[in-house]
């Protein structure tokens, strides 16, 4: 999926932890402990690097999915928690087998080979000629200005916005989704990463398989097929692909610590990655800073007056399939309305702030917390956003009302730019920045579930459609077929 470097957080849990009354405003000490006892003991980076170098890439469906999986699960029994089940799901597998892109004058039989990654969930099998046109940033306004040519032809855009500001992007597959409905036979997407960088994930809204093949390619070689429309005129692409894709099964892990009420906090992040590389960072950091944030509450002797659940989601990258499925089984237990947050970590790295997520009415909350973690740790800024965001395992929580927070962070763009693609590997990790975020992390999630009340409370469903429009969510939801209200 596409990625902010975040923290999404979730919950109105009551918790009694380190001798804190459910009454107290104060979180200084309590914060002081549990910082003290990441920086001693911390387990996160240890572990990550463990499960890069013996399982390497964790992609839904495969064998080293399966061992993500099961390293997961073993590694939160060994912290000390006695519950920690699998959650399977049926999800539709999709590996890419074989890929080539060549690029002719439209005049000419003489192609050239550009170096191409398969974007995901792209047919099983591919073999198309036509002729490029250039869609420029791929939003609904550049397909429009095409429409006449775009048709049948295949569709040439970038993944980031290149030449615009003030502009909203779109996410790669909603780009796919715009080919597909005016009509384009292919697409080539341009990474926005400098240099020879190719990027996968997934080019399908729903996860299901698309009806065209999609590619990427760098951002070298975009500029060197948009100088060739330049000087030689239209340009013939050959997309030749094999991939497969069967009916499989996955699992989230999902790790309980039991309070004195069903009412729960859940936090979550994906362990599954693509398969270019370890997924070191999307969403290695991530995902193994929760369980090292399940360590910690261990650790502590946490007692919570609400249980908290720690969830490691498959099938992130596939279209959120782990965190859809989750989701759902709540909502057919209707234990739904017992989640108050969700806290959900996605390649956060070193947070300094605090995003409340569209909630006005957590500002000020949230700048107390952020007031008591700056006198423990003073170099977090206590910087408060408040803006909402889709493609992570936040949004099937967020779709069903339930409130969302986040923390934002900074990753180096040497690091952010190998998201999704065959450099993202261990040696970009950095070690205090991953214990910063399990630090912190880990303070929002005591303070949200130790709190006397929570200001917001799960929507209804006419008010979360609401607050999705005024989030300026619409768009992208009804391109994903995530839009359950009328247009």
């Amino acid at each position: 999926m596409k990625k902010i470097v975040r923290i999404f957080l979730v919950s109105s849990c009551i918790v009694s932890l380190l001798g804190l009354s459910p009454g107290e405003k104060k979180w200084d000490k309590s914060f002081a402990k549990i910082d003290n006892e990441v920086r001693k003991n911390s387990k996160a980076y240890v572990t990550l690097e463990n499960a890069t170098k013996t399982i390497g890439h964790r992609l839904t469906g495969s064998a080293n999915g399966e061992k993500a999986e099961e390293y997961a699960f073993k590694l939160l029994k060994s912290y000390g928690f006695t519950d920690v089940k699998y959650q399977p799901f049926e999800v539709e597998a999709w590996m890419r087998d074989t890929v080539t892109l060549s690029i002719a004058p439209g005049s000419s039989d003489n192609f050239r080979d550009v170096p191409v990654v398969s974007l995901a969930h792209s047919p099983v099998e591919a073999n198309l000629q036509g002729e490029i046109v250039d869609v420029g940033n791929g939003l609904e306004e550049d397909f429009e200005a095409v429409k006449d040519k775009v048709k049948g032809k295949v569709a040439l855009a970038n993944i980031n916005l290149v030449g615009v500001t003030g502009k909203k992007n779109l996410h790669r597959s909603e780009k796919t989704a715009l080919a597909i409905k005016y009509g384009a036979t292919g697409v080539i997407m341009v990474n926005g990463a400098p240099g020879k960088i190719l990027l996968t994930g997934t080019a399908s809204v729903t996860g299901a398989i698309i009806s065209i093949p999609a590619v990427c390619i760098s951002s070298e070689s975009g500029f060197e097929v948009r100088k060739w429309l330049k000087e030689e005129g239209p340009l013939e692409a050959h997309i030749e692909m094999h991939n497969t894709s069967k009916q499989i099964k996955a699992r989230n892990v999902i790790a309980t610590l039991k309070g004195k009420s069903d009412d729960r906090v859940i936090i979550g992040g994906h362990l599954d990655s693509w398969d270019l590389a370890t997924g070191a960072i999307d969403n290695g950091i991530g995902s193994f800073a929760v369980m090292d944030i399940a360590r910690t509450f261990k650790a502590l002797k946490v007692k919570p007056e609400r249980t908290i659940q720690f969830v490691l989601f498959m099938g992130e990258e596939q279209g959120l399939l782990g965190s859809k499925h989750f989701v759902s089984e709540l909502k057919k237990s209707g234990d739904i309305n017992k989640v108050t947050y969700m806290m959900n970590l996605d390649m956060t790295n070193d947070p300094k702030g605090v995003n409340a997520f569209g909630r006005d009415e957590m500002s000020e909350f949230f700048a107390n917390v952020g007031n008591a973690i700056h006198s423990v740790d003073s170099n977090f800024k206590n910087e408060i956003i408040n803006r909402a965001g889709l493609h992570s395992d936040h949004q099937p929580f967020m779709l069903e009302g339930v409130p969302i927070a986040g923390l934002s962070g900074h990753l180096d763009p040497n690091v952010l730019q190998c998201y999704h693609a065959d450099c993202d590997d261990f040696s970009l990790v950095n070690k205090e920045q991953l214990e910063t975020t399990v630090r912190i992390g880990a303070m929002y999630l005591f303070a949200l579930s130790s709190a006397d009340q929570i200001a917001v409370k799960k929507l209804s469903d006419q008010k979360t459609r609401d607050f999705l429009i005024s989030q300026g969510l619409k768009e992208e939801l009804v391109i994903g077929q995530e839009w359950r209200w009328e247009h």
